[in-house]
């Protein structure tokens, strides 16, 4: 696929009502997207100034959500007969296994980028979730 094709490809896709557009395969990855989400750049932005601002004790935190890497099925245990790796309420380390996607039948471990207390999950075991799709709200230490 030349510039040309993406060009073509893109003109296309702003005329249709898709909202995401994601083409994988034989060396070419292509994403577009109409979804009103924040640049990363500008989420930093955003991020770094909320860190700046001091907060007090009666303003809430947001909790950090925990998205979905890949599509897959997602798993709360390694397997049905093994205990889940995480539950509501569990204490998660920055780095631990919180649960698996099964995506063309490769099984990915999903690991917590934060520390913190997990307050909810956002799908049900077996699941087959989307990419950037929620998974948990984690309340970070």
């Amino acid at each position: 696929m030349n510039e040309a094709d993406i060009e073509r490809l893109l003109a296309k896709f702003d005329q249709s009502s898709l909202q995401e557009l994601k083409i994988d395969g034989d060396g070419v990855n292509v994403y577009f997207s109409k979804q009103n989400t924040p640049a990363p750049q500008a989420a930093a932005d955003s991020e770094a100034s909320a860190a700046a601002t001091p907060q007090s004790d009666s303003q809430a935190v947001a909790p950090y959500q925990l998205k979905a890497p890949m599509v897959g099925l997602v798993y709360m245990s390694p397997s049905p007969d093994k205990p889940a790796y995480k539950e509501i309420g569990d204490h998660v380390k920055k780095g631990e296994t919180i649960c698996a996607i099964e995506a063309m039948k490769l099984i990915n471990e999903v690991r917590s980028p934060v520390s913190g207390i997990i307050k909810k999950r956002l799908f049900s075991d077996g699941e087959m979730v989307e990419y950037e799709q929620p998974l948990f709200e984690i309340e970070e230490d």
